[in-house]
């Protein structure tokens, strides 16, 4: 009896230590990259198509403002997410204020996604024009922002574009 229950005792100790002897796969964080570069890249493709179909002229100078300020947009643009933050954390705790973070959150998440696009069309222009039409930097911001973010340190290169955007975008949005 006390065999059985050694040998029991170390069944159990070796399949604590690995339950799946042999299959050892793990496929989460490419499928992650995967996932969220193609995210990007397609955000950035259908905002700035609505962006230069409805409002050309707004594109154009919210890029020009993107060109001519980036350093102050990014700083306007990360503090502006940090107050965000904070903001939304606050009313989360205060239950009720859950009502008003909600929609706070979605439209944050919409001024960025305008904001990204415009610094990523504000590069896109930069680099082919868009002289031929909008297509060209479209996709080329569309694959900017793609590619960045497949990388792992492009996604800080990303985050510097869209804060720049979004600063640019919020500071002209509540002059």
């Amino acid at each position: 009896m006390i065999d059985f229950v050694q040998s029991v005792t170390m069944a159990v100790s070796i399949a604590q230590a690995n339950p799946n002897p042999g299959v050892d796969v793990d496929v989460g964080t490419p499928v992650g990259l995967v996932g969220g570069a193609v995210g990007a890249f397609l955000t950035t493709l259908v905002v700035g198509a609505i962006l230069v179909a409805i409002a050309p002229g707004y594109t154009e100078r919210m890029m020009a403002a993107v060109l001519e300020n980036p350093v102050g947009g990014f700083l306007y643009g990360i503090l502006s997410l940090f107050a965000l933050g904070l903001l939304t954390v606050l009313l989360v705790i205060t239950i009720i204020g859950i009502l008003v973070a909600i929609p706070l959150i979605l439209v944050a998440y919409l001024v960025w996604a305008v904001g990204a696009a415009v610094g990523y069309l504000a590069i896109a222009d930069r680099l082919v024009g868009h002289t031929d039409g909008w297509l060209t930097p479209l996709l080329v911001a569309a694959v900017l922002n793609g590619a960045l973010a497949l990388t792992g340190i492009g996604g800080l290169i990303s985050l510097c574009v869209g804060a720049a955007g979004f600063g640019i975008v919020l500071r002209d949005a509540l002059a």
